[in-house]
């Protein structure tokens, strides 16, 4: 088991102005590790679309919670999970082809491919009725000289 470095909590209401406070606290979070621009924008970019879904689908026409908690691991890899107590996903594989939605005409239905294109590892879990937890991480390069 990797040794926990940092990591903190956060609970939002799922509305829209609150997807830019998430990424914004996540990138400054892993700026400890000093990124680069391409890796801190590749993780805003991810948690901007988990964060998305959990307002757009999860929550659908309500307010809810929105969870975020970042854990930085003794070996530069930094795992995030963003969780809603939503409707949850009938079926998960099936989310997550590429250019499925449930968001109608006006969504794309990429969010877990453009996750997928960011990070090193995209988990989701899911129960109708109960929400859904989608786990991001990446490693962030060591760019010391030796």
């Amino acid at each position: 088991m990797k040794r926990i470095i940092n990591s903190f909590k956060l609970a939002f209401p799922s509305r829209s102005c609150n997807e830019a406070f998430a990424r914004t606290a996540v990138s400054a979070f892993v700026t400890y590790l000093d990124p680069t621009l391409d890796e801190v924008s590749d993780i805003k970019t991810a948690v901007s679309e988990a964060v998305t879904n959990c307002i757009v689908h999860g929550y659908k026409d309500t307010i809810g919670t929105v969870f975020l908690r970042a854990t930085l691991l003794e070996d530069r890899t930094i795992v995030i999970q963003i969780k809603d107590r939503g409707c949850g996903i009938e079926d998960v594989r099936r989310a997550m082809t590429p250019a499925y939605t449930t968001g109608g005409e006006e969504r794309a239905g990429l969010g877990f491919s453009v996750m997928e294109a960011f990070m090193d590892t995209v988990r989701v879990r899911s129960k109708p009725g109960k929400g859904t937890t989608v786990t991001l991480s990446k490693k962030i390069g060591d760019r010391r000289e030796c």
